[in-house]
């Protein structure tokens, strides 16, 4: 088990190039065999398995929502888990809206091994993914 040193590391590594939209750096944080949960009752909801499946689903969001980072809040790391607290905005048929999301992360081998997506208001993210 990676120690809170490390897990704090790997994922500040995925948030700083996320807010630089350094994609190289993104697709690299992410384990092979990283598993995705996401919430809700979108199409999108489920878990996605392994690095393609999980960049694909990225790439539906961005695609569906013009999905925009607004900023990092916070990044956190405890004795198992890691996490970034975040505002996005995602724009939709000339609608526009904020939410703050929590990602939590499971990190091994010095990557990105698992992600849990909590949204502020899922029934308005399931709107937007709909």
């Amino acid at each position: 088990m990676p120690s809170r040193e490390e897990i704090y590391e790997v994922v500040k590594r995925y948030a700083d190039a996320w807010a630089a939209n350094d994609l190289p750096t993104i697709v690299d944080s992410y384990h092979d065999e990283v598993v995705v949960h996401y919430f809700g009752r979108s199409p999108l909801a489920g878990t996605h398995t392994g690095k393609p499946a999980c960049l694909a689903l990225l790439m539906q969001v961005t695609a569906k929502t013009n999905r925009r980072l607004i900023a990092i809040q916070d990044v956190l790391a405890g004795a198992e888990y890691g996490a970034i607290i975040a505002r996005e905005r995602f724009e939709r048929d000339g609608r526009s809206v904020e939410i703050e999301r929590l990602l939590r992360y499971c990190v091994r081998d010095g990557r990105l091994s698992e992600c849990w997506i909590h949204d502020e208001d899922q029934r308005l993210v399931d709107e937007y993914w709909a």
